[in-house]
């Protein structure tokens, strides 16, 4: 799939992209598109009591450092399904750095966006419009989902709508650079 911006501001940053959902809210089993069926797969089942407080996904068309494609946290009034496909506008991102139990480090940011079709989220075009407690809840719910992992999650900041763009941006020149890999299929 290729990475698709539906509308622009006319600045350069975009404001709306294709999004497909991959675990949605509320659900303990991650979900993961494999490039080669071309189908969800389950990834791993998070512990009783742990779910995904909002839908998560990959921005289609885009290659993360790690070589997946660029993943996303959709803002959505209600829960979609997996391999859903939904328009979105990156608000920002939780700006974070990783330790995993061998002791290598990386950056591992988290886009935030927002569904277009929302009406709770409507009117959040930064990550500084979000509620601080939803914010901080999120912030949370990525440091806790990798500590069951061993991985120790540090959250350094926050960037803003034009520098997560900037980052989904980056992600779809290296996906073309890269030529077919595994978020071709993707």
């Amino acid at each position: 799939m290729k990475t698709a911006v539906r509308k622009s501001d006319g600045s350069g940053a975009c404001m709306t992209r294709q999004v497909v959902i991959e675990t949605p809210r509320g659900c303990r089993n991650k979900y993961k598109f494999d490039e080669e069926s071309g189908r969800m797969k389950l990834s791993k089942v998070m512990p009783e009591g742990m779910v995904f407080p909002y839908d998560f996904g990959f921005f289609p068309g885009t290659q993360s450092d790690d070589g997946d494609p660029l993943d996303v946290l959709v803002l959505n009034d209600e829960p979609t399904f997996p391999g859903f496909q939904i328009d979105c506008r990156p608000i920002g991102a939780i700006l974070a750095r990783q330790h995993d139990k061998g002791g290598e480090e990386v950056e591992n940011d988290r886009i935030i966006a927002v569904a277009e079709a929302s009406f709770l989220y409507a009117g959040v075009h930064e990550l500084a419009e979000l509620e601080p407690k939803v914010l901080k809840q999120v912030e949370d719910f990525f440091v806790n989902y990798q500590k069951v992992r061993e991985v120790q999650v540090f959250v350094k900041g926050h960037a803003e709508a034009k520098e997560a763009n900037r980052f989904v941006e980056h992600a779809s020149i290296r996906h073309r650079r890269s030529g077919p890999s595994k978020s071709a299929a993707a």
